[in-house]
């Protein structure tokens, strides 16, 4: 059961309970608002479906990893191993 904060996540999310249901299974804001945002602009079973397909992170070097996490804005990227990049991409 989802828990209610009685927070507004704002205006940019155009379906708050799905959001607060994301949240409370421990996304962050912005994955919650990106997932809630694209279940809102079509039906929430083709939400999972869309996208191409991509390498597996294992595949990647760590370079390569490391410029993904700068592209997204991970923070300590680069003091981290392969493991915590391939991670922190994942959780992103």
């Amino acid at each position: 059961m989802a828990k209610n904060t009685g927070k507004d996540p704002g205006p940019s999310v155009k379906d708050p309970k799905l959001y607060e249901d994301l949240r409370d299974e421990g996304n962050s804001k912005e994955k919650a608002a990106r997932i809630a945002n694209a279940a809102a602009n079509s039906s929430r079973s083709k939400v999972g479906s869309k996208g191409g397909q991509s390498g597996s992170y294992e595949d990647w070097t760590v370079d390569d990893l490391r410029k993904r996490a700068g592209e997204i804005g991970i923070d300590g990227r680069s003091s981290m191993k392969k493991d915590e990049l391939v991670e922190a991409l994942r959780d992103h």
